[in-house]
């Protein structure tokens, strides 16, 4: 079955791309993170997917560009709401490339860190979903987290310090 998986980072693909194919999904990945400060940490996280998809002979789909001028625009006068402001941007992405291309639905690897706001993710993933015509298919990833982390490191793969944004880069040190 054909899916496009949201891929915010290779470290937390590995689990979810395991489960998805366990379940006879065959998972497309789509980069599309407009959240991501500094430059080099997008491109540190986007080289690092990009290898490990190459090595599991998986399709990347890139939303490249980077975005960080459209999600502090889109934000900026909403601090607080930022998560879903950023949610909406990627899933709508996501939600309308699956539609436009063939997909039978799309999911993301944000269902896999518990900490993320697993409840919104899910209900903006549904309503996406819906608007787009495409279905959401959601699971609770967050079980595989753990797992997934070991499994990156064992792969000396690049490991972020934080979500992404300069919000979240600032409330790591804060």
């Amino acid at each position: 079955m054909k899916i496009l998986l949201h891929t915010c980072c290779a470290p937390c693909a590995i689990k979810c791309i395991e489960s998805l194919r366990s379940e006879n999904f065959t998972p497309d990945i789509f980069w599309y993170n407009p959240n991501i400060h500094p430059f080099k940490e997008y491109e540190s996280r986007r080289d690092t997917l990009t290898a490990y998809v190459k090595e599991l002979g998986l399709q990347l789909i890139s939303k490249d560009g980077y975005g960080l001028r459209d999600f502090i625009t889109a934000v900026q006068n909403n601090f607080e709401q930022r998560c879903g402001i950023c949610y909406e941007m990627r899933l709508k992405a996501a939600a309308e490339y699956a539609a436009q291309n063939g997909y039978e639905s799309f999911t993301t690897t944000l269902l896999i860190s518990p900490y993320q706001k697993h409840e919104l993710l899910h209900e903006t993933g549904e309503r996406l979903g819906e608007s787009c015509g495409v279905k959401f298919l959601y699971r609770d990833f967050r079980p595989l987290f753990r797992e997934g982390q070991t499994a990156a490191r064992e792969k000396g793969m690049y490991m972020q310090k934080y979500c992404g944004c300069i919000f979240s880069e600032e409330e790591r040190y804060v």
